[in-house]
Formats: C-alpha cells, structure tokens, sequence
C-alpha cells in the first residue's frame, strides 16, 4: 500500500467523534428498560481521502455496529459524524438522503444481500433511479455496463438472476450496487470472511483498485488480520465497544503498544514454511457488555494488568508519530513496560 503522506494537511473524509451505541434492554409488562448493553462506548476516528482504515478485533467488540451507525441503519446514542466537513448524525432522514449516496456499503453474506426476485439489472438501476443520476434508458444502461466492467463481470450479467452466480460474483454486484451512487466511502463490514481463500484474495485485489482508480476511501471491517495487513493503511483495534490502539500498518504489525493487540497478532498464521511466532493465549472470555469491568476493559485478561489497571480507564494517548494506545504500561519507565518492544519476529 501507498504512504498517505500526499492527503497530510487536508481535512479528513470522514471524523468520528466518540461515537457511543447503546441498546436498551427492556423487561417485564411494561418494558422498563433495566439496562443497556453497551456496544459501541467512545469510538473517535477519521479517515482521510482514497484512505483504507481497518476496524479489527474479536466477534462481538462492536465493529459492525460502528459501521451501522455510521450508516444510521439505526442512531447513534452520542458523538457526531461529519462527512466532509458536514456532520450528518443528527440530520433527519430527509435531509440525509442526498448524503447518502456518499457513503456505499458490502455486508457480509453475497447471499442473502441480493433480492433473489430481482434481476441484477433492477438491483443496480435502483440507486441510479433514485438519486437521479441516469436521464433516460440509454443514459441508465451506460451506467450499468460501467458498473459491470468496473467489478470484472461480463456485461450482459445484467439480464440475470442472483441465484446464477457464485458467492465471489455474488460478492461483486454487491461491490457494484455499492458504486453505483458514486460514493466517496465504501463501507465494508467483513465483505470477504464469508468467501473462500482464492475467492479473498480476487476480492481484496479489486477493492483495491477499484481504491485507486476511484479515490474511495474505505472503512474495512474484519477480524482477519492477514488480509487486514495485505490492504490497510491504518488500522484501529476495538475491544468490548472502545478502541484501545490505532495506527499506521507498519507500526501496529511491526510494534503494537496494547497487549491486546500484541495477543491478536501473535494468532496470525506465518506464511513461511517452518516458520513459528510465540502465540500469545489469553486467559478467559471477554465480559459482558452490559456490565464491562471498571478501569481498563481488559484487565480481567490482560498478563501485564496491575493494580491501577483495575481502576482507572485508560486513555488513548499518542505513544509514538501516528500511533495511540489507550494502556497504563505506557506511564511506567520504560525498563518496566513489557511493550517497549517488538512483537517477537518469526523464527
């Protein structure tokens, strides 16, 4: 990936502000609200233009949510949103349906992201129909044959049915549908965890191109850490709703400062035969959103928690140029921290 030296000193696509989602629980007759599960807790972030920030970490810690308030599939409970310099969290739905199409979106699952009762081209025409972009038939299947060429499928893919494709083609008339607003941010909620190995690695080269030659930027939801390093150019680390590291690729892979990521990466499968890494097993299940620890949310798991650990809530504080961690390792001498070092390489 290319260094994002050329977009320093302009404003950044996207900023997040502690974000926050939290979801009543409700019980008995009445559906008093007894709680909330707090999934998404003072995530801030941006991304800049043509830029891909990854938003990683275990099933659970909030990622997708993160990626549906952004949308306001439902709203944010607090923070602000601001798109281009617009913010967009508070607009009603009528003033947020020319923004919309700005931000496009791949979930998950190819297959059950299509109406099977439409042809590709109804599914593509839709969005091109309803911000107004195609003045007439000819004008729409200009449009479409674009939208084909663009993700590699042949052009008369328009006249047929979802079920006739594979999930890897399924997948990219998703990306298509997901273009054909000509937005400035792609969002992908893990777009390529649900396709086979070979199928990934098609996928992943075609966003990044499609990167390039479109200026997308790009908000990469995963959990894969190995494509996360393939295609990134910053990434952020979530557990249990906060983001507890965020930096460039090189320095997150190459030196994480949060022992949580410093834990994930030692999972990631080493290519080179006869090649190992330390692994790095945590002990016990991630807690309850409804009820996370007081102090670091990772204490109750972490190998180097100590007595403050358990109190004070850690903050995201910069820790080197770009890189931020929220751990208290970091206001100990630097002899004492057990992070002031490199992940052990591969042997």
């Amino acid at each position: 990936m290319t260094d994002r030296s050329a977009h320093r000193g302009l404003p950044p696509l996207l900023e997040v502000n502690d974000l926050k989602k939290h979801f009543p629980i409700k019980a008995g007759f009445f559906g008093n609200t007894t709680g909330h599960v707090y999934a998404v807790d003072g995530v801030s972030f941006h991304i800049e233009k043509g830029e891909t920030l990854s938003l990683v970490g275990e099933s659970g810690c909030g990622k997708s949510t993160v990626g549906k308030a952004l949308l306001r599939l439902f709203p944010p409970t607090a923070g602000q949103v601001v798109l281009d310099g617009k913010r967009i969290d508070d607009l009603s739905q009528g003033q947020l349906r020319p923004i919309r199409r700005r931000v496009g979106v791949v979930f998950q699952d190819p297959f059950s992201s299509l109406n099977p009762r439409m042809r590709v081209k109804d599914l593509l025409a839709e969005p091109i129909r309803n911000y107004g972009l195609a003045k007439n038939g000819a004008e729409l299947d200009e449009r479409l044959a674009k939208l084909m060429d663009l993700v590699r499928l042949p052009r008369d893919a328009v006249t047929r049915w979802p079920h006739e494709f594979s999930g890897g083609q399924r997948q990219r008339i998703c990306i298509a549908r997901a273009l054909a607003g000509e937005p400035d941010l792609i969002i992908c909620d893990e777009a390529v965890s649900a396709l086979d190995v070979s199928v990934k690695a098609q996928i992943v080269n075609l966003l990044q191109d499609l990167q390039t030659q479109l200026g997308l930027a790009m908000l990469f939801i995963s959990h894969d850490l190995a494509i996360v390093e393939h295609m990134t150019h910053r990434v952020a680390v979530m557990y249990l709703g906060k983001i507890v590291e965020i930096a460039p690729r090189r320095s997150l892979f190459g030196a994480p400062k949060h022992p949580y990521t410093e834990a994930l990466l030692s999972a990631v499968p080493v290519p080179e035969p006869g090649a190992s890494r330390q692994r790095i097993v945590l002990k016990g299940d991630v807690p309850s959103p409804i009820n996370p620890p007081k102090g670091c949310r990772f204490h109750t798991r972490c190998p180097y928690a100590f007595d403050r650990c358990r109190t004070d809530e850690p903050e995201l504080k910069q820790t080197q140029p770009g890189q931020w961690a929220a751990c208290h390792l970091h206001d100990l001498p630097e002899a004492s921290n057990p992070l002031a070092r490199s992940l052990p390489a591969a042997a």
